[in-house]
């Protein structure tokens, strides 16, 4: 973990003082022209005035015959200064599918998120559904948790993690057919399912569980951090406070992220007073942009706060940008436990940006830090008790490894594994763009 000096001598020279600077140009307009030279050349403009890593990123002439996507790919920052590692993060998507996400609190495809990571290049190993959208083509037909994929489409499930390629279950619009062979809690079948928008549920659990030596604690899994996960937050808090809950687990080992107020309301929810009127997040630009946009934001102190000296949080690789804000965000007002895998390392976030050609650029504008000014945890945030999931078991379960672990810590009990030290895969080899419908490693403002 390194804290960020705002005032980095070292940065100075290559224009990434995201909170030293100041001045720059107008905010960067949209482009009427939908031509690609158009296009290219918007895009151009845009990264040489927002993009947090401009002044050491490659500028290749918009007018070559790279198509607008290509042009996108060689804009990105590729590494080499020893602060920041390459940009994996930045991406684009059709503004349909992200205003639907965003605004509408919905995703288009079949709701089904398998472990694709966790099995990578080990085609003798089972291919797993991990988690499964309740009102999704998939959730409606009855897919679950812990369902063994044998194949799909007719393609085996060893052949699929060979290729390593997932591509079929994010299709690219509504009514296109999947036909899913499964094995699992509810026996054998092939499913056939279809495309579809559905509504996301970004709270699906909420309930109070029971340590083995009779502590009473809240359970909240969060996956999204998108507006429809606080009103079901919230009240998963209050019931909490009425049960008289000495202990919160909050479940994001599958949540990549979304909007920070939503990630600092929820995290307000669980700090209450001890956070109150602190700083949350501090949201820094390039150098061009300090001045007028960086930002900071604050913990409120909602009623239905449980304000406890501790949480448990579940993460993984896939818990990411606000919802690894969230942990840290926490950390210098509240014990933050970490149970599960390390964190997917992304203290970065994006200003999204609609070029009114129907697509939405996702770009790296700024670095997010704490109270504490620490942030830049590319490597992603260690966990105290490291556990590896069986996906076999479901969520909310209390044999579910990770949460039998945070229960058992709260019990007094010493981590059944020491923290990780390293990953068992190079960071380099994680995607950072969505890896699935309704999964977007994102840290939005607003």
């Amino acid at each position: 973990m390194s804290r960020i000096h705002r005032c980095a001598v070292g940065l100075a020279a290559l224009l990434l003082l995201a909170a030293c600077g100041g001045g720059g140009s107008a905010i960067y307009e949209r482009v009427d022209d939908c031509s690609d030279s158009a296009r290219k050349t918007a895009l151009r403009d845009y990264f040489n005035e927002w993009y947090f890593w401009y002044g050491i990123s490659p500028r290749p002439d918009p007018n070559g015959p790279a198509t607008v996507s290509g042009y996108f790919s060689s804009l990105l920052y590729t590494g080499g200064n020893a602060s920041f590692p390459a940009d994996r993060w930045s991406y684009f998507d059709t503004t349909a599918n992200f205003n639907q996400f965003y605004g509408e609190g919905r995703a288009l495809g079949y709701g089904l998120f398998v472990t694709g990571l966790e099995v990578e290049g080990r085609p003798d190993l089972p291919l797993y559904l991990r988690y499964v959208e309740p009102l999704s083509p998939a959730g409606l037909a009855g897919a679950v948790r812990g369902d063994r994929i044998l194949s799909i489409n007719g393609r085996s499930a060893a052949s699929i993690i060979a290729a390593n390629d997932y591509s079929v279950l994010s299709p690219a619009s509504a009514g296109v057919n999947l036909q899913i062979e499964l094995d699992g809690p509810v026996g054998h079948r092939t499913l056939t399912l279809q495309s579809a928008s559905y509504e996301l549920r970004p709270v699906t659990r909420a309930q109070m569980v029971t340590t083995p030596q009779g502590r009473e604690v809240g359970y909240l899994h969060v996956k999204d951090m998108i507006s429809q996960a606080l009103a079901p937050a919230g009240d998963a808090m209050a019931h909490f406070r009425a049960a008289g809950a000495s202990e919160l687990v909050l479940d994001l080992r599958y949540n990549g992220g979304g909007l920070v107020t939503v990630s600092r309301d929820i995290a307000s929810l669980v700090a209450g007073p001890r956070a109150s009127g602190r700083t949350y997040a501090s949201l820094l630009y390039n150098d061009k942009r300090a001045a007028a946009n960086n930002t900071s934001y604050q913990f409120t102190n909602p009623p239905q706060a449980l304000g406890l000296a501790r949480v448990y949080i579940l993460a993984g690789e896939r818990t990411c940008s606000a919802s690894e804000q969230l942990a840290i965000g926490l950390r210098p007002f509240v014990n933050v436990v970490l149970v599960g895998d390390a964190s997917c390392g992304k203290p970065v976030g994006f200003l999204p940006h609609d070029d009114r050609c129907g697509t939405t650029y996702s770009v790296v504008n700024f670095e997010s830090v704490n109270a504490s000014n620490e942030g830049r945890y590319f490597s992603g945030l260690r966990p105290t008790c490291a556990v590896n999931e069986d996906w076999t078991k479901p969520l909310g379960a209390t044999d579910e490894p990770l949460l039998a672990t945070a229960l058992a810590h709260a019990d007094g009990q010493a981590c059944t594994a020491p923290a990780l030290s390293t990953r068992a895969r190079p960071l380099a080899v994680r995607p950072g763009g969505p890896l699935n419908d309704g999964e977007r490693p994102a840290m939005i403002p607003r």
